[in-house]
């Protein structure tokens, strides 16, 4: 993998524009990776993410890969974009976020995360050594070294152990790396993770510890788990103050447009959320001109299009009080044609938050759409 840095703004603020190249195409930056958890975008097919959606790469979970369908399944059929059919770039996190999420039902310890299933309660382990063994078998593009995320709540005595803990794990999961080979003949890259919650100091420590790895990249995990948002944007600062320049910086698990363009201006390239799907199957909508919500009732005779600036097929094929009156009937399509809306919408809004990097107005066109994008309509 490999990425150049193309442009920077020159507004003021830390936006930049890029170009990373990976095995199976291009990426361009900043982007927005739509969640596969299980494999699929849910309730999307691959022709609607290719085309309506324009995505250029999507996310996978190894902890849910890794409980169904299966590591030997996915071997079987050459990988997981052979399995599903998505031939563009792919990111696996590792788990770790998934494993933080089941308190009460794991056990951490220095080799590892030992957990129940949520399935169906079986017992499992996850070494820093079998997680790279379960990506390396996914196939994804990009791999995350296994780490903890603790809660935003976290104390400094946790958070310090906590980032200890990841930081070990992190040596073994580069070492893991380093002696393991690609499967599907095609390289993987393993992006390291900045945590230390919302502590200055731990962040700056993660920051420099994960640099000295020379990876293809670099993720920030732990935010949006429960901070004040001001709090993750100053994390973010701190980070990318540190984070080396010619490298991508991925922000994981965020969040609202707003967010995602608040952290563009800070210098992050990558986002992933569930976000755009889990709202829109739940009837909101995000538009340039702010929120919706289908299930009102002051869309049932609003016969405009969905978004009257068209970022898919969907938004131009139906009328507000038609999703209005599916949502009303619980009738599955609304979720699909949410979900297809929202995707297309964040891509879109990663889109123009380049072409506005690249023309030097970022900073101007940014103040103008956080504002935009906070209206309830």
């Amino acid at each position: 993998m490999t990425f150049s840095l193309q442009h920077t703004d020159r507004g003021g603020t830390n936006a930049r524009a890029g170009l990373i190249q990976t095995g199976h195409g291009p990426i361009q930056t900043p982007i927005f990776m739509p969640v596969g958890t299980v494999g699929s975008v849910k309730g999307v097919h691959v022709r609607e993410l290719k085309d309506d959606i324009k995505a250029q790469i999507i996310l996978g979970n190894t902890y849910h890969l890794y409980l169904r369908p299966g590591t030997e399944i996915l071997r079987q059929a050459g990988g997981l974009h052979k399995f599903n059919g998505f031939d563009r770039p792919m990111l696996t996190d590792s788990g770790g976020f998934q494993v933080f999420s089941l308190t009460g039902i794991r056990k951490l310890k220095e080799e590892g995360c030992e957990f129940r299933s949520h399935i169906d309660g079986s017992k499992h382990f996850f070494s820093p050594e079998k997680v790279v063994d379960i990506q390396r078998a996914i196939g994804a593009d990009i791999m995350m070294a296994f780490d903890e995320c603790p809660p935003g709540t976290a104390d400094y005595a946790y958070a310090r152990k906590s980032l200890k803990l990841t930081h070990n794990w992190l040596q073994r999961c580069e070492q893991r790396f380093n002696e393991t080979e690609p499967l599907y003949g095609y390289e993987q890259s393993l992006f390291p993770i900045v945590q230390g919650c919302v502590y200055k100091d731990l962040r700056q420590e993660s920051a420099r510890f994960v640099s000295q790895y020379g990876a293809d990249g670099y993720a920030i995990g732990g935010l949006a788990v429960g901070e004040p948002v001001e709090q993750m944007y100053e994390m973010i600062e701190v980070v990318n103050d540190i984070l080396p320049q010619d490298r991508p910086r991925y922000l994981m698990g965020v969040g609202t447009p707003v967010n995602i363009l608040e952290a563009i201006a800070r210098g992050v390239d990558m986002f992933d959320c569930v976000m755009p799907t889990r709202n829109g199957r739940n009837a909101m909508l995000f538009t340039s001109r702010g929120v919706m919500n289908m299930r009102n009732q002051k869309w049932q005779d609003c016969f405009e299009p969905i978004d009257e600036e068209g970022t898919s097929s969907v938004d131009t094929t139906y009328s507000r009080a038609y999703l209005h009156h599916l949502f009303k009937a619980k009738e599955l399509l609304a979720m699909q044609i949410a979900s297809i809306h929202n995707l297309a919408f964040y891509l879109h809004l990663v889109g123009e938050a380049r072409r506005h990097i690249v023309d030097g107005d970022y900073a101007t066109w940014h103040k103008q759409m956080i504002v935009q994008l906070s209206q309830r309509l």
